[in-house]
């Protein structure tokens, strides 16, 4: 496969890890996309997408996130050709960068888990919110 000793050494060390497969293993479970009625898109490829990109930070996926509703079909499509390109352009790299990869998508990875904690407990509030109105309502309050 044309490997030379460094990649061989560094594919030792990272076994059968492959970039994205870190990304590939979560799930978009709690992630919500706000309702975007200006525009048509497949939201599970997109959180996989922004789920997998090592490039954007926690907070700049989130932002991404909440902004959906004001981005236009077209700024929606790019976004989604440049996360998809991003995958590919990783994912071609040497096996000499398998290692530092691996790291950076452990990390980003574990963001994700963090950024559906957080939207799993902005849930539950709105929950609590949306029932203690409900009790107001009964009591007439």
């Amino acid at each position: 496969m044309g490997y030379d000793e460094e990649d061989i050494k560094i594919l030792g060390q990272v076994g059968n890890y492959r970039f994205g497969s870190i990304a590939n293993a979560l799930t978009n479970s709690d992630i919500v996309v706000p309702a975007h009625p200006e525009t048509t898109f497949d939201q599970e490829r997109f959180l996989t997408l922004l789920r997998g990109s090592i490039s954007l930070t926690r907070d700049e996926k989130w932002r991404i996130i909440q902004a959906v509703p004001k981005l236009s079909q077209f700024q929606i499509d790019e976004l989604q050709k440049i996360l998809q390109e991003e995958r590919q352009k990783f994912s071609e790299l040497s096996p000499k960068h398998l290692l530092q990869l691996m790291k950076l998508e452990q990390k980003h990875s574990e963001d994700w888990k963090d950024l559906q904690s957080v939207m799993r407990q902005k849930g539950v509030k709105e929950e609590e919110a949306s029932q203690a109105d409900e009790i107001r309502k009964q009591l007439g309050l």
